[in-house]
């Protein structure tokens, strides 16, 4: 079955509640044929429809064990092209809105990771002194590069992890596309600040003189999430200034000085866990994705914890809330009438080299 355009005008004057009981009435109508993967960014009027719920990785993972012929995958596009790569050939993965994008993943495309790699070369010998090392937020073929040239995928959990191993094998790291997360990994393996330094893409040599190259351990890509540079120091401040005896967790996306002031600092899946398994009537300040913080804070409401965000301002994905229930009810419907849209496909040619970067990962973390 391909992947073929199909208007989705009609369904922009939905009401959501029509698009509720369409989307339930479809689901009903194809059982096992499709599973929903929904990440924890995802909006609530989404996030009740997950058959499986997790951050990007979790996710592909599962639906890799399922039977499933299609993979409707709820988040941003990265992700659904990660479950393309990681599921079996028959199963179909696919993006409700194309659209739905992540600016941080972005801020390094192919073009200028390669131009880097090339500038890096005229200093040092890059093949064996720099292992590249991508995100999971990341593109396929930023993710094959890496499988290319020796490199590794990493996520928010195991990045400690996949910098040991990378350090193993050669001198420095290429980090990508998160400079916070990569200067937050750095800093707990006792790197000091100095040896961290930031490649600009625009400016000739990353903005970096021939000795910074040259004395550097890990060169952090200049990216970040928008989403969590809303966080700042000052936020946890004034919560400790309110609350003494209040905990603050925060995800390794956040600023150096957000990190470096919390409690925690851990991936969603960490952060869910950490306040899950709290004791009871422990107050928290969260640093992440406001969904995320409105759903855990709901959960755990009954055990008398307090969850709070740590923005002073509404700070959502705002590329992840464009899957809307018209969007998935459109998707949904056209699978019942057998036909496939926006199928993510990721080129052979990057899915093996994608997969071998990401068989690295898996194996050793």
């Amino acid at each position: 079955m391909q992947s073929i355009p199909i208007a989705f005008t009609p369904f922009n004057n939905l009401a959501d509640d029509e698009c509720q009981e369409r989307i339930r009435a479809a689901r009903a109508k194809l059982g096992k044929k499709a599973v929903i993967l929904c990440h924890h960014y995802q909006r609530a009027d989404i996030y009740q429809h997950a058959d499986l719920t997790g951050d990007s990785l979790k996710l592909s993972k599962l639906a890799a064990q399922t039977d499933s012929e299609y993979v409707v995958f709820c988040g941003v596009h990265f992700m659904a092209e990660v479950a393309d790569i990681m599921t079996a050939p028959h199963q179909i993965a696919i993006l409700p809105d194309l659209a739905a994008g992540c600016s941080m993943a972005d801020m390094a495309n192919l073009a200028k990771v390669e131009r880097c790699w090339r500038e890096l070369g005229e200093v040092l010998d890059v093949e064996n002194e720099v292992t590249p090392v991508t995100y999971i937020n990341s593109a396929a073929d930023l993710k094959a590069f890496c499988g290319e040239h020796g490199g590794i995928v990493c996520t928010s959990s195991n990045a400690g992890t996949i910098a040991k191993w990378a350090f193993e094998r050669r001198p420095k790291v290429l980090f990508f596309p998160d400079q916070h997360l990569g200067r937050w990994t750095g800093y707990q393996m006792g790197f000091p600040m100095d040896e961290m330094v930031v490649w600009d893409p625009d400016l000739e040599l990353g903005g970096l003189t021939v000795e910074q190259i040259r004395k550097a351990r890990i060169l952090l890509w200049k990216g970040h999430c928008s989403v969590h540079q809303m966080f700042q120091k000052s936020h946890i401040d004034a919560f400790r200034a309110k609350y003494p005896d209040g905990l603050v967790i925060a995800h390794p996306e956040c600023n150096f000085e957000v990190c470096a002031a919390s409690d925690y600092v851990g991936s969603t899946e960490h952060i869910v866990k950490t306040i899950k398994e709290a004791p009871a009537g422990t107050r928290w300040l969260v640093g992440t994705e406001l969904n995320l913080v409105d759903r855990l804070a709901k959960e755990v409401l009954p055990q008398n914890k307090i969850v709070q965000f740590m923005a002073t301002t509404i700070c959502m994905c705002s590329t992840m809330q464009r899957i809307d229930p018209q969007h998935l009810a459109w998707t949904l419907e056209n699978l019942v009438d057998g036909k496939v849209v926006n199928q993510i496909k990721v080129p052979e040619h990057e899915a093996k080299l994608a997969r071998l970067a990401l068989d690295r990962m898996l194996a050793i973390s």
